[in-house]
């Protein structure tokens, strides 16, 4: 067997993420061995199929023995059930990191679990997605030239940050380091907040006697502004609760300036729709397309 960085690999939750990392690790030689941890028996021999993974388990504490790296890629609501699952099979040489979008929950679980954190825990979150789901979705091109966001703890070993660190940049990505705090305010307003605001404006319309018609001319600009309210609506329940006081802070603000702009318009405001519109324009074409 090659020497890769990377022996035996398990990865609690095979969709998208999960499941595109493994992907672009095979396809890098970074990684010996995939196993798979799940619930969904059909789920996960449906990615052993498809070469995701190499092998399955649904129970996990058995999944990650004699791994030397654990991904957790499950929904935020599950990572305290998962390190309970796995804490009485840690060993000292067992790096755990998991892809979640919200870190303090992340952290708060670990914490709820184990006491003292392990020095081996590395929190991550990849910047990136698709609106789509499950492991038939993933491919190894995700997180090509993409930030990978790690927070490591005041705990973590610094080779165990290291390891992850080279497993994201295997998979072509580059790694940004951050506190926590940081993380979840930045990803509420850049992620989260955007999230609340599609899901919001489509069920509006949904919701409307005339929404046939509403959706029957939808153009591309509609389709381009809420294309991520076909995100997974449980994984986003869970970030919603898990990141609550950073998004509510955004959406409190968010809901201020939107007060604002229904008053310009209400008073002929053409100067204050005007220059909104023309500070928006020029942030998003110097930060977004700059």
């Amino acid at each position: 067997m090659s020497k890769a960085l990377i022996n035996k690999l398990c990865i609690v939750g095979v969709g998208l993420i999960g499941g595109s990392l493994a992907r672009a690790l095979k396809k890098a030689g970074a990684v010996n061995t995939v196993v798979g941890a799940g619930r969904d028996e059909t789920h996960l021999e449906k990615a052993r199929t498809l070469g995701v993974i190499d092998e399955w388990q649904t129970d996990i504490g058995e999944a990650v023995q004699g791994c030397d790296m654990v991904v957790l890629a499950v929904p935020l609501g599950a990572m305290q059930q998962v390190f309970a699952q796995i804490a009485p099979h840690i060993a000292d040489d067992m790096i755990i990191t998991d892809v979640g979008s919200a870190k303090a929950s992340v952290v708060e679980a670990a914490r709820a679990v184990f006491g003292s954190l392990p020095a081996t825990l590395v929190p991550g979150h990849p910047i990136a997605g698709t609106e789509k789901s499950g492991v038939e979705a993933s491919f190894a091109e995700l997180f090509q030239n993409r930030r990978i966001i790690i927070t490591p703890l005041e705990t973590s070993e610094q080779s165990a940050v290291q390891k992850v660190e080279y497993m994201w940049q295997a998979c072509g990505a580059e790694v940004v380091h951050t506190s926590i705090e940081h993380h979840d305010e930045v990803l509420a307003a850049t992620s989260h907040l955007p999230h609340m605001l599609a899901y919001a404006l489509v069920d509006t319309l949904a919701r409307m006697d005339a929404r046939t018609e509403i959706f029957s001319y939808a153009a591309g600009g509609f389709r381009d502004f809420t294309r991520i309210a076909s995100s997974d609506p449980d994984m986003w329940h869970d970030i919603c609760l898990a990141n609550r006081d950073a998004l509510l802070k955004m959406l409190h603000r968010f809901t201020a300036d939107l007060q604002q702009l229904s008053k310009a318009i209400e008073n002929n405001d053409s100067d204050y729709l005007k220059e909104t519109f023309a500070r928006a324009k020029k942030a998003r074409d110097e930060f977004c397309d700059g």
